[in-house]
């Protein structure tokens, strides 16, 4: 039961969008193909789950998604450069005496699909899906698909997007779809890029022009400037890069030429063009604003994922004589027992936090519970993978004890017989030169 009520959201999708595709393209040839596309997806994303290990059966998924989504901002900047004609007729006429070519677009949008929502009953811990749900989803997909066309009969064709309101309306379902599985999230990499990228700005920008030493600056703007060293900076400057493809869709619509009616001569035929046009123009922004809504949705799993991590409450340890933290392998907690098990170290008013965890290569590494780029906000665990809680970057166990980017940060240990031991003065350094430099910006620990 549980397992069925992880994807119905993903059905649900999946059985509003084959009637518009059905509708807008081929008809009840563009169902089959969807059908048959979505079958495929499950299968083939399943056969990569049982003979490929690690992030590998993600990846391809990952990357497919970021490029139809930068493709729809090209798309975007194509439709308002055009004037708002966004489909013409002579297009609409081709693409209506091309079923194959419609049938390969739903076939496309079937394998991503299936695909994505199979993906969402993927076993954290890694492994294929289990033959009962695999075949159930892969049968309630294609008799949806083959069921929706119809009721596609009876959509109206003012109302079915074509063109590029269409692809908005198909990639921002994928999206949705996409974001419902946290090692396929777009919408955080992305807020988590445009951080980045604003905290190097900033930062060279005062380094170049000297600010940070500059007698003059005064003190409490810091704080302002420190507004821009905020997850809060990610969050916004990516929901705009989100919504704004759609939105440049829906302003080309909006912006649509009026039709010219100096031939008419009546001046009441003339109103009647213009006001069917005028509300043929408005119908035409229903697949922009449920683009919208779908964004919302994603950007809103993205934000508030369902997964649970296991996130134990720190240990307090001490130091030996010669400045050693001592934690034994067996004892409060089994270290080697696969999980992300957190410890803190306190001498006096200088403290550091940190986590020691068995790698699946089964090599115990310790590292801090913060890395060099984010606020250590810490880390949380869920099957074959770790999360930082900032930025909501999942990082593979594989390469946890490993530097660089969102990594945390290693710290140097020895396991010596029964038990890990650090060099607490190295533990609290490195804490201190991290959490300083994430806190401020580097250069900027004003």
């Amino acid at each position: 039961m549980l397992t069925t009520l992880k994807v119905i959201p993903q059905l649900v999708c999946w059985a509003l969008l084959v009637p518009v595709l059905s509708r807008s393209l081929s008809g009840t040839a563009t169902a089959v193909a969807a059908a048959a596309g979505f079958v495929a997806g499950v299968a083939g994303e399943n056969l990569l789950l049982a003979y490929a290990g690690g992030e590998l059966p993600f990846r391809p998924l990952r990357g497919v998604c970021g490029v139809i989504f930068l493709l729809l901002w090209g798309a975007s900047v194509w439709a308002l450069y055009r004037g708002g004609s966004t489909r013409s007729e002579a297009e609409a006429k081709a693409t209506a005496s091309a079923p194959l070519a419609a049938c390969a677009v739903a076939v496309g949008t079937g394998v991503l699909a299936g695909a994505l929502t199979l993906c969402r009953l993927a076993p954290l811990d890694g492994g294929a899906v289990r033959l009962a749900p695999y075949l159930t989803l892969a049968v309630a997909g294609a008799v949806l698909a083959v069921g929706a066309s119809f009721p596609a009969r009876y959509l109206s064709r003012r109302v079915v997007p074509q063109g590029i309101p269409l692809a908005a309306l198909v990639v921002s379902v994928l999206m949705f779809m996409a974001c419902s599985v946290q090692r396929l999230d777009i919408f955080s990499p992305l807020s988590m890029e445009v951080m980045k990228f604003v905290h190097d700005f900033v930062h060279q920008f005062f380094e170049s022009m000297l600010i940070p030493d500059h007698p003059f600056f005064r003190s409490d703007v810091w704080g302002y400037i420190g507004l821009l060293f905020s997850d809060k900076v990610g969050f916004w400057g990516g929901l705009v890069l989100w919504y704004l493809p759609v939105l440049l869709i829906a302003l080309a619509l909006r912006l649509r030429r009026l039709p010219s009616v100096a031939h008419i001569r009546q001046g009441a035929e003339r109103r009647k063009l213009l006001a069917a046009f005028i509300r043929e123009r408005r119908l035409r922004l229903v697949a922009p604003l449920l683009a919208l809504a779908f964004l919302t949705a994603a950007a809103y799993q993205s934000r508030f994922p369902a997964t649970e991590y296991w996130d134990p409450k720190p240990i307090e340890v001490t130091a030996t004589p010669a400045g050693q933290i001592v934690i034994p392998k067996k004892g409060e907690v089994e270290l080697e027992d696969g999980k992300l098990h957190k410890f803190s170290y306190r001498q006096g008013s200088r403290e550091a936090r940190f986590f020691v965890m068995l790698t699946p290569a089964g090599q115990l590494v310790t590292t801090l519970d913060a890395c060099a780029i984010c606020q250590p906000e810490g880390y949380g665990q869920a099957g074959n993978a770790v999360i930082c809680y900032y930025c909501r970057t999942l990082i593979p166990l594989e390469t946890v004890g490993k530097p660089g980017g969102c990594n945390p940060v290693p710290i140097p240990c020895s396991v010596k017989g029964d038990a890990v031991a650090i060099d607490a003065m190295t533990l609290l350094n490195t804490w201190e030169s991290t959490v300083q430099v994430t806190s401020h910006g580097k250069g900027m620990g004003k």
